[in-house]
């Protein structure tokens, strides 16, 4: 069965990709974004199914210029309400199936659909909102300086979002669990991100190097792959690596947040810190590595786990992400704690004495790896507009 889906989303995230797969199962899908359309048309979607609101994009790139340069603060409320008004204005004109919005920008589309018709699905990219704030809040006192986290306006709005949705898309365990007791649990689905395993999975030649330097009792290779955050546990990872300088080699990529440039200096003593990498040379990254390390303290998902997993790498990893979801612990990982750095320490202290042990979960991963694609989401997506179409159908059968 054939869906009418819009997609909205401003910027990218996974969405090219989850919009690309929905197209490929023969569905009816139109992209609304702030790219403009022949930057869409270089991740491989057909640049005729693309609305663009590319002024908004030029807007949003020069305020995160002005913000990291100059810090100036961002309009979020002028930014936000724009793309939000601007969606109103186009996607109600059609009826459509779904309409997979993102939260934050969708106050005003989520309004205009109500009189539409058309079922609106709001994806949380990250956990409850509140929940994120108050797990951010904590972490900002422990850290000592401000950190990037949600405005009072924007948990409003966002909440405001919740109620107006029809149904809201979280992207891990942890993330729906964090809706419990809010009143909207029964509207929260979850549907975990997939991944390009042609991109990360390694060669045997790969494998096999990373099995011997493990069992010659070099230094372990611990890596890290995102945003060096406070969010993202950046003071556990810095932790980690004082405590275990000289044991391990340690080597954190990607792009540093502001506020962590001072911490981030002091680090480079200990490890071996590398800008963002174009995610086509992602593969080279973890190839280098013999664990991964992910001791975030809130995350939706965290799409860099399943390219660690998909690269054959043992995940040392915290609850607040989706990793919990396709790890098994002490078989193929090991889930830790929140603001736990002893915890991962003692762990990583182990892999370096039981090195048998822990090429062996290499090897294991490597044969036990059962990808979840692209297409798995698209899939599971299609399977749920279904559902809420027999539903609907049901419903109005009653009552007439």
């Amino acid at each position: 069965m054939t869906h009418k889906i819009a997609v909205v989303v401003q910027g990218r995230f996974y969405t090219f990709d989850m919009a690309k797969a929905l197209l490929a199962r023969g569905h009816d899908v139109h992209l609304f974004t702030n790219y403009p359309r022949w930057a869409v048309a270089r991740f491989g979607f057909p640049p005729e199914r693309v609305t663009s609101c590319w002024p908004h994009g030029i807007a949003a790139r020069l305020f995160t210029f002005l913000k990291d340069k100059l810090h100036v603060p961002e309009p979020e409320s002028l930014l936000h309400k724009s793309f939000g008004r601007w969606a109103a204005r186009h996607i109600p004109r059609q009826k459509w199936d779904a309409v997979y919005c993102f939260s934050g920008v969708s106050e005003e589309l989520l309004d205009a659909l109500k009189e539409n018709g058309s079922p609106s699905w709001l994806f949380r990219s990250s956990s409850h909102i509140r929940a994120q704030a108050e797990l951010l809040e904590t972490e900002e006192r422990r850290a000592g300086r401000p950190i990037d986290r949600p405005s009072a306006w924007m948990i409003q709005r966002e909440e405001r979002e919740y109620a107006k949705a029809d149904v809201i898309v979280t992207l891990s365990g942890f993330a729906a669990r964090t809706f419990n007791g809010t009143g909207y649990e029964d509207k929260v689905v979850m549907v975990p991100l997939g991944v390009d395993v042609s991109n990360f999975r390694p060669t045997a030649d790969k494998l096999e190097a990373r099995r011997q330097r493990i069992l010659n009792g070099t230094k372990l290779r611990v890596l890290f792959v995102g945003t060096k955050s406070y969010r993202k546990g950046l003071l556990d990872l810095a932790q980690i690596a004082r405590t275990l300088a000289g044991w391990f080699e340690f080597r954190f990529v990607g792009p540093e947040e502001t506020q962590a440039r001072a911490l981030l200096n002091e680090l480079r003593t200990h490890v071996e810190l590398v800008p963002a990498m174009p995610e086509a040379q992602l593969r080279e990254a973890y190839e280098w590595g013999d664990v991964f390390v992910f001791p975030t303290v809130e995350d939706g998902f965290a799409a860099v786990l399943t390219q660690a997993y998909a690269a054959g790498l043992p995940i040392l990893a915290t609850t607040n992400c989706g990793a919990p979801d396709f790890i098994r612990d002490e078989e193929t990982g090991w889930i830790l704690p929140i603001r736990a750095s002893g915890r991962f320490v003692e762990r990583l202290e182990w892999c370096h004495r039981h090195r048998t042990a822990l090429a062996d979960t290499v090897t294991r991963i490597a044969h036990e790896f059962h990808p979840r694609t692209w297409d798995d989401m698209a899939s599971d997506l299609e399977l749920l507009i279904q559902q809420r179409c027999h539903r609907s159908t049901t419903v109005v059968g009653v009552r007439n």
